[in-house]
């Protein structure tokens, strides 16, 4: 479990983490397509082919991870007042179909063709020598990723942390250089076999096999991003940190539901219910929503639209019911706002030019 001290500054590091080691990934991934590229040309290997388009997709694909983080960065404005957030997860998702359809179908398609026209290697040393170095380049890469990744992981397994994790630049940059080591001892096997066998066709075999590796990354990716992108909740312990610092205030008798959803990886949206017994002196309820707010933030930074819902306990009398209800209706219109945000003062009308 993550130690409550540590928990707010998960998001800001997890953000910088991320930046880091989509940098590394589109240098280490330009030079080895590069490298692949003209081996490929040389030699005749179709899975080296393959590995160039993938490595050449990642290149592609970590320039709009990066355009994502960018855009996501953006500022609230009038037609956007929770902000951008959610763009890196849309871009994301574009990152995904990307590797389905282009580094998938074309080193499918590659593979497929050499079957259909094979061709003997020649001089399978350059091949060889390539994919040492690109090993070596994927292998630096996945480890700065990596390392980033088990700074905001915490205690769970990596595939529960990749599931409940909500910056999709991070676990992305890792399933694609994942997808990149397995693709090259494949295209290690293929052309070895090839070579030795003299089978041209297992080195076109080897290419479907690294697309339909990148294949199922995609859609493994795909899915991950789609959840983020309809709208995840907050992870379990932010959840369980707001309600018991909401029941902890000693004027507060009661927590309702506890709704959260990310707008984006650093940024949260709760709305929150709390109950107060009934005749509670509006100057306390109002000092009650400004404590559980800033405890929340304190612990919480990510956690930045917060609305509360006010509740009066219902009396026993139907007179005292009904005063009750016109309270908590009046509680809550007047406390449901942001913090900093009186809702008492509606803000200025939208400029419309």
């Amino acid at each position: 479990m993550t130690p409550p001290a540590l928990r707010g500054t998960l998001p800001a590091v997890a953000h910088q983490e991320s930046k880091k080691a989509v940098i590394a990934a589109i240098v280490g991934n330009m030079a080895i397509a590069v490298i692949k590229f003209v081996a490929g040309s040389i030699t005749g290997s179709s899975a080296m082919l393959s590995e160039g388009i993938h490595s050449l997709v990642d290149t592609g694909n970590g320039g709009l991870l990066m355009l994502g983080i960018r855009r996501s960065s953006r500022p609230p404005t009038p037609s956007h007042p929770f902000g951008y957030g959610k763009e890196l997860y849309f871009w994301s998702l574009i990152v995904a179909i990307s590797i389905f359809g282009i580094g998938g179908g074309m080193s499918i398609y590659e593979g497929i063709l050499h079957i259909q026209h094979p061709s003997e290697l020649t001089n399978p040393t350059i091949n060889y020598v390539v994919l040492a170095l690109a090993m070596l380049f994927e292998a630096l890469s996945f480890t700065v990723a990596y390392r980033a990744f088990r700074k905001v992981k915490g205690d769970r397994r990596a595939l529960s942390a990749i599931h409940h994790g909500k910056d999709p630049s991070l676990f992305t940059v890792l399933f694609e250089d994942t997808a990149a080591l397995a693709g090259l001892l494949v295209a290690f096997v293929g052309v070895f076999l090839a070579h030795e066998l003299k089978n041209p066709y297992i080195d076109g075999a080897a290419s479907i096999v690294i697309g339909c590796i990148l294949a199922v990354v995609a859609v493994w990716l795909a899915w991950e991003s789609k959840g983020l992108l309809v709208g995840e909740s907050a992870d379990p312990h932010l959840v369980d940190d707001v309600r018991r610092f909401a029941g902890d205030d000693p004027v507060v008798t009661g927590v309702g539901a506890v709704l959260t959803m990310h707008l984006g990886p650093e940024e949260v949206l709760l709305n929150l219910e709390v109950e107060f017994a009934a005749g509670t002196p509006a100057e306390e309820i109002h000092a009650a929503i400004h404590r559980i707010e800033e405890h929340i933030t304190a612990h919480h930074p990510e956690v930045n639209r917060i609305f509360i819902e006010v509740e009066s306990l219902r009396a026993v009398s139907a007179d005292g019911a009904r005063a009750d209800e016109e309270t908590g209706a009046a509680g809550a219109a007047s406390l449901c706002a942001p913090p900093g945000i009186d809702s008492r003062h509606p803000a200025p009308p939208e400029d419309s030019s």
